[in-house]
């Protein structure tokens, strides 16, 4: 039995199986379909949440370093995504990848995993939508109860001129000038906008992908205006004393400042660059998914890192860093520009609603496909893998996804999600730089449409980038992560193991 739990599944029969797989899906996605998903999915969280979260909390200004490092080591393991989205076209992404490679129990981990990076991330940006629709509403005169605002028991203080805002989220600075106990405060009881908006787009996600996609580009059009405009504006209201010191002196605390928090800012803003990947899980909806999926996944990518970078240069010239750890940073980047300026306040915010509502859509739509492949193998039940008669979708694991990223939403708070997305996804990098190295050397007469270049330096500097950013994370994040996989391991040996159709077919 232990033996066949590294049997690998033959590219032969998964590209043989895709056609059967795929048959409830329909092929409406084109190659700028394809590239809309990838932005949807990188552009959001990375800009309009954790840009001002981790320059004020680990690396200063040089969290324009900190995007550097996780774009260079993304773009590494975007080339070695691409070989194997241009080899097996098929559904289940790093999945499937892993089980042709390492064999089922190891894509067990690997799906195991992309479960964690897809339902935590589309809780984590819950999050972050709501903190910036909080605020436009707040500017459009309408209040939500502070109670239903935040994760469940935290603490919210009334602080003037900032509103109800967690005392964690304050610099040293404010925090020195207020006085805490004669404070009104009340305890969060759940967050309500986040676990609103991942309701109405699990539903619009079980009605079509044609539809979702349609959706998605708009709102990939609204955010990617928004934020060259915010950066083509923003460049005249710099500050050039906000960049020093570029890289703050570390605190004495690893991953705070210097270096060390250059690394963890790098290992956490991982979770900025995760869209790539989650193209590759809709290659049975793609028109041509050898072509179009390795395209539209580098193109993607390369679009966003270079935003990123510029919205990261200006952001911290407009504003110090002490101040940007907050919900809605690029708002309060909005404000340093002055009154007059006060017009593109609720643009950004639009802007960054729209973004971030693409990612949650993306996110949500991505995971049930990886339940479906999951599901055909035989390692998770079957009505994973249940196609709705009218719509065509995966609805029974659709809505699976959106009533537990409903419950991470409402109940949990930002960093605590985001660290978690960022450790799983790091893992699945590693393994699947590794798995192109391997598989060169066990299979390299395969036809590859599409080759990552300088093998096996390229994926062995990816997977080396990825290690040394899991281990910038926080300890507490690690402990998460092994308790994640032993509960998965309670499901694969539980259930997956006797109801594999590989190693059934093995046994007959």
């Amino acid at each position: 039995m232990m033996n066949s739990m590294f049997s690998t599944k033959s590219l032969t029969k998964i590209l043989n199986e895709a056609p059967a797989r795929g048959a409830g899906f329909k092929r409406t996605l084109n190659r700028l379909n394809l590239t809309n998903i990838g932005i949807g999915a990188i552009i959001g969280a990375g800009i309009f949440v954790l840009t001002g979260q981790i320059a004020a909390m680990y690396a200063g200004p040089a969290i324009v370093i900190s995007f550097l490092i996780s774009g260079l080591a993304c773009a590494l393991v975007a080339l070695c995504y691409a070989e194997f989205a241009s080899m097996i076209p098929v559904d289940g992404s790093a999945y499937t990848y892993g089980y042709a490679t390492f064999g089922e129990l190891f894509a067990w981990i690997i799906g195991w995993n992309l479960v964690a990076e897809y339902l935590f991330s589309a809780a984590t940006v819950a999050v972050g939508w709501s903190g910036y629709v909080i605020s436009f509403l707040k500017d459009c005169g309408i209040f939500i109860p502070a109670k239903f605002t935040a994760a469940t028991g935290t603490v919210l203080y009334n602080i003037p001129d900032l509103g109800w805002q967690s005392l964690s989220g304050l610099s040293k600075e404010t925090l020195a000038t207020i006085d805490v106990h004669s404070l009104q405060y009340v305890t969060a009881t759940m967050n309500l906008p986040a676990m609103f908006i991942v309701a109405v787009l699990t539903i619009l996600l079980v009605i079509g992908i044609s539809e979702s996609a349609n959706f998605n580009g708009l709102m990939v059009l609204i955010k990617v205006a928004a934020i060259i405009l915010f950066v083509g504006i923003g460049f005249s209201f710099v500050h050039a004393s906000n960049w020093h010191p570029f890289i703050p002196e570390n605190s004495g605390e690893w991953g705070h400042y210097g270096i060390s928090g250059i690394l963890r800012g790098a290992a956490v803003v991982i979770i900025a660059y995760i869209g790539f990947d989650a193209v590759s899980t809709t290659a049975q909806e793609a028109e041509n998914p050898q072509r179009d999926i390795p395209w539209a996944s580098l193109v993607s990518l390369g679009i966003s890192t270079i935003l990123y970078i510029l919205m990261a240069i200006v952001l911290t010239g407009l504003v110090s860093y002490t101040q940007l750890n907050v919900a809605d940073p690029i708002a309060v980047g909005v404000n340093a520009m002055g009154h007059g300026m006060f017009w593109f306040r609720p643009i950004i915010k639009i802007a960054a609603i729209a973004g971030l509502t693409s990612i949650i859509l993306v996110m949500i739509l991505g995971l049930p496909r990886i339940f479906f492949s999951m599901s055909k193998d035989g390692l998770l039940p079957t009505f994973f893998s249940k196609m709705h008669k009218r719509f065509k979708t995966p609805y029974i694991g659709t809505v699976l996804t959106g009533i537990a990223a409903i419950i991470l939403a409402g109940i949990f708070p930002i960093n605590v999600l985001g660290e978690m997305v960022s450790i799983c996804t790091l893992m699945v990098f590693v393994i699947v730089c590794i798995g192109i190295i391997v598989l060169r050397r066990k299979r390299p007469d395969l036809p590859r449409p599409f080759r990552t270049p300088w093998v096996p330096f390229i994926p062995a500097l990816g997977a080396l980038i990825c290690l040394i950013q899991m281990f910038s994370l926080p300890f507490d994040t690690w402990l998460r992560m092994i308790a994640w996989l032993v509960m998965g391991f309670a499901v694969y040996f539980s259930y997956g193991i006797f109801h594999s159709v590989l190693l059934n077919d093995k046994n007959e």
